[in-house]
This record gives C-alpha cells, structure tokens and sequence, in this order.
C-alpha cells in the first residue's frame, strides 16, 4: 500500500503529516475531543444519578438500571480521563522534544557559520602570520636605514677636509694680519736665516724684541678672535 502510495506522492503527504507540529496539532484535537466526551460523560452519570435517587423508593428496578448505566458511565469516564492525560504527556514530551531539536539545529547553524566565518583560521596561524609580519616590520626599517645612509655625491676623506679647514683657518689669520701691518710669526721664521752652530751675535737681541712683540700682538689677535 505504501508503494501506491508513493506513485501518487502520498509518501511526501505522509511525511509532512508526520512532522512534529503536525503531531501535535493532532494530538491536541484529540485532547479536545476527550474532553467533551468527558463532560457529556459527567453530566450523564450525574442524570443516573438522579434517576436513581428519584426512583429509589418507588421503582427500584428503574433506580437499578439508572445505577447500572451510571456505573458504566464511570468507566468510561475513567478510560478517557487516562486517555486524556496520555494524550497531555505525550503534547509536553513532543513539544520539548521539538523545542530541543529546533535548539539543536540552531546550534548547528550557528557552528557552521563559525566554521565559515573563520575558515582555516588557528591559533598556530595566527601566530605564524603575526611573526611573518614582525618578520616584514623588521626589514622594512632596516631597508629605510640603509636608503637613508646612501651617500649623495663624491666620497670626501674626513682627514682631507680637516686639512682644508686648518688652510683655511691660517690663511684667515694671515689675512687679519695684514690688514693689522704686522707680519705672521711664520713668515718671520722663514725668512729669518738658518744656524748651524752657534749663536748671532751683534743684533740678538733686537731681534729678540721684535719677536716679542710680535707674539704678544699674536695672542692679541687671537683674544680678538676668540671674542
């Protein structure tokens, strides 16, 4: 029966029929059913009873037959009562049963979106990449050291350029000199002549005084400069 039932699509019917909300919607028709069968129930064994007590004293056979449909009222009542409360058990256990399962799926949702959100992601990669962009910050500041002390132009020696600068101290010096009228100590001593042995005599000592002052307007000169 199942297999006609599938050429005809009754199979998909019958699967939609059988998801939990469906169940429970039946279930809970069922339970509406009961329980008016429960009140009519009631109110017949409460008819009974009355009969019975009308007739009690002047037709028992009619109060016993009054008594003997209550008592099967009674049964019946007590059968749906039961069906009523299994019926209630089994609502509570598929609608918990069903909350747990869309929870459930939820979470697997949820984690499946975890798992596309970070992918391949792990702290070892994490780490790896933090080190590989240390790694990078490290040799881009070596690399901006080493264009920041390229040398623009020709290599000067720095003994060289000291030199040079000593000249052009002198030559200053010389030129103080002459605007002042006196001659640099150097020039003197180059043009002064050379003793092997010996001393000269006769003009020593003007020679002397001259040097003298030409030392003391030296360091005159240089005071000046200093100044």
């Amino acid at each position: 029966m199942s297999g006609i039932w599938g050429w005809f699509g009754g199979g998909a019917a019958q699967k939609r029929k059988d998801t939990p909300k469906n169940v429970i919607l039946d279930l809970r028709t069922q339970l509406e059913m009961l329980q008016k069968r429960e009140a009519h129930l009631t109110r017949q064994i409460e008819e009974q009873e009355q009969i019975a007590r009308k007739n009690v004293n002047t037709n028992k056979t009619a109060a016993k037959a009054a008594l003997r449909r209550k008592k099967i009222h009674e049964h019946n009542l007590e059968q749906t009562l039961n069906h009523i409360g299994t019926i209630e058990q089994q609502v509570n256990a598929i609608e918990s049963a069903n909350i747990n399962q869309e929870t459930f799926e939820a979470m697997k949702r949820a984690g499946v979106a975890m798992k596309t959100i970070h992918g391949k992601l792990t702290p070892a990669k994490v780490d790896e990449t933090m080190d590989e962009l240390s790694e990078y910050n490290r040799l881009n500041e070596e690399i901006a050291d080493a264009m920041s002390n390229i040398a623009v132009g020709p290599q000067v020696d720095d003994t060289e350029l000291d030199e040079e600068l000593e000249a052009l101290q002198q030559q200053d010096l010389d030129d103080k000199m002459l605007e002042t009228g006196t001659v640099p100590v150097d020039s003197i001593q180059q043009r002064l002549p050379t003793v092997a042995n010996g001393e000269i005599k006769g003009k020593a000592p003007a020679v002397a005084t001259a040097e003298d002052d030409e030392e003391a307007e030296l360091r005159r000169l240089q005071a000046e400069m200093a100044m």
